[in-house]
C-alpha cells in the first residue's frame, strides 16, 4: 500500500517513511504541496503537513480533496481548535498533533483506512486493491448443556483482585517522596512542595521534575528525557521540551533547573534556597 508522506522537515520525513516501511506500507516522500497534488496517482493515503514552504497545507488538503477520494490524515504542531477545525472542514479525514509516537501514527492509519472502505480508487484513476478479501469462518455454534444440568456460573476473581490491589498498593507505599534542598516532590500524590507551599503543575511537567529530581546534579540528555518523559518514538521537534522547561521555571524559579548547553538539563539546589 503506497502512503505519500507531504513534509519538508528531513528528519520528520524521514522517521515517517522508515517507521511505516516496518509495518509493511511504501512510502514516497515529497516536500512541497505542489509535488504532492502531482503524485496523487497510485496513493493509498497522504500523510501531510500543514506547514509547507509553498502552499498552506489547509489549501492542499482542499485541492486534494476536490479531485481524489484518497483518505488525508494532517499532521501539525499547531494543534490549537482552529487548525484541527480548518483540516477537518477542507476534507481531511483525521489530525494527529506533534509530537506522536509511531504507534499513534500507524492506529490512526489503520483506522482511517477502516473508515475508508472501498473508497481507496480516486479520481487519478489508481485502482483498488485486487486481492480478495478472505472468506469469514463460520463460527461453531456452542455446544448447550443438558437440560438437566444448568451451566456452571463463572468463578468470581476474588483473589486474583485482591492480589492485584495489593501490589499496586505495594508499588506505591514503596515509593518515597524525593527531596532536593527545600523542593519535595511526592509520587504517591504526584504532588510538588517548594518549602511548605504546593506548587501546581501539570501531568507532563510533574514527570519531567521527578526525572530531574532523582538524580540531582546530574545532566539528562535533552534525547534521553524525551524518551523518558514523552515516547522514545515520538516525532517532531523536542522545543516542547523547552516549553515545559520553561513553564517549570517560572514556577519554581529560574536557579532551579539549569540549561547544559548542546545537551540538556540539570536540577540544581540554588545557594539561596539553602540559606
Amino acid at each position: 500500500m503506497n502512503v505519500l508522506i507531504v513534509e519538508d522537515d528531513d528528519g520528520v520525513a524521514e522517521a515517517l517513511e522508515q517507521a511505516l516501511g516496518v509495518q509493511g506500507y511504501h512510502p514516497r516522500r515529497v516536500g512541497t504541496g505542489v509535488e504532492a497534488l502531482r503524485e496523487l496517482a497510485d496513493v493509498s493515503l497522504v500523510l501531510l503537513d500543514l506547514g509547507l514552504p509553498d502552499l498552506d497545507g489547509h489549501e492542499v488538503c482542499r485541492r486534494i480533496r476536490e479531485r481524489s477520494c484518497v483518505p488525508v490524515i494532517t499532521l501539525s504542531g499547531r494543534t490549537d481548535e482552529l487548525n484541527r477545525v480548518m483540516a477537518l472542514h477542507m476534507g481531511a479525514d483525521d489530525f494527529i498533533a506533534k509530537p506522536f509516537s509511531r504507534y499513534e501514527l500507524v492506529a490512526r492509519i489503520q483506522a482511517v483506512l477502516r473508515r475508508a472502505g472501498g473508497c481507496l480508487q480516486h479520481a487519478t484513476g489508481a485502482a483498488p486493491d485486487p486481492r480478495p478479501a478472505p472468506a469469514p469462518v463460520p463460527a461453531a455454534p456452542a455446544a448447550e448443556p443438558p437440560a438437566s444440568e444448568p451451566p456452571t456460573p463463572p468463578a468470581p476473581r476474588v483473589s486474583g483482585d485482591r492480589e492485584a490491589a495489593q501490589a499496586t498498593g505495594a508499588r506505591r507505599t514503596a515509593q518515597p517522596p524525593h527531596l532536593a534542598g527545600p523542593l519535595r516532590l511526592d509520587p504517591r500524590t504526584r504532588k510538588v512542595f517548594l518549602r511548605t507551599e504546593e506548587i501546581c503543575i501539570t501531568r507532563r511537567e510533574f514527570d519531567l521534575l521527578a526525572m530531574l529530581i532523582a538524580e540531582p546534579g546530574t545532566v539528562m540528555e535533552r534525547q534521553e528525557i524525551m524518551a523518558t518523559v514523552w515516547d522514545e518514538n515520538w516525532f517532531g521537534s523536542t522545543r516542547t521540551l523547552d516549553v515545559h522547561v520553561g513553564s517549570l521555571r517560572s514556577k519554581l524559579g529560574n536557579e532551579w533547573i539549569e540549561t547544559v548547553r548542546g545537551v540538556g538539563y540539570r536540577l540544581t539546589v540554588p545557594a539561596a534556597a539553602l540559606a
